[in-house]
């Protein structure tokens, strides 16, 4: 299968875009090694993203084609895309809400190998207590993705206030 990628400029910096003819399948902060080409379905998830960026955007339609994962991972990854707009939860409450409470090690590690960051919103799971977790972009832009997401008067059930207040 032909992939291919293009690099979009973003307040979170440079990311780039990975896909193939029946989809997205990935969205990093480094190139990974497929040729630089504007495919329409490349044009089509930056242009999703950038008005995500701009506020315009909460939901993605882009078709997703990630071909790699665990069952187990993609269980992951299929539940953080039920993750609101606005609203983090911890990896606490993810293990229990695919059905494995004692696995939070193994949800974060699954987490931190979401092929497709930002779409598959594995930047709104949080650690128990309210502090950040870890993110495979770095905390920085895992704090500005909340940021950019909070919506005044929103009651999460994990609030991240005050490290948004930073």
């Amino acid at each position: 299968m032909r992939k291919s990628q293009m690099k979009l400029e973003t307040l979170v910096g440079d990311l780039y875009l990975e896909a193939c003819e029946d989809g997205l399948s990935g969205i990093w902060f480094g190139p990974m090694g497929s040729p630089f080409e504007e495919t329409p379905m490349l044009v089509r998830a930056a242009r999703e993203l950038a008005e995500y960026f701009a506020g315009e955007r909460r939901d993605f339609s882009v078709p997703r084609a990630v071909s790699v994962g665990t069952p187990f991972q993609r269980r992951v990854w299929e539940e953080l895309r039920r993750i609101p707009y606005g609203a983090t939860i911890s990896y606490a409450e993810l293990a229990q809400r695919i059905g494995k409470p004692k696995a939070m090690r193994a949800v974060g590690s699954a987490n931190g190998r979401n092929p497709v960051s930002i779409m598959v919103p594995c930047h709104r799971v949080v650690a128990t207590g309210g502090g950040l977790g870890g993110y495979g972009g770095g905390l920085e832009r895992k704090l500005k993705l909340l940021r950019l997401e909070r919506a005044p008067g929103y009651a999460a059930a994990h609030e991240v206030r005050s490290l948004l207040e930073i």
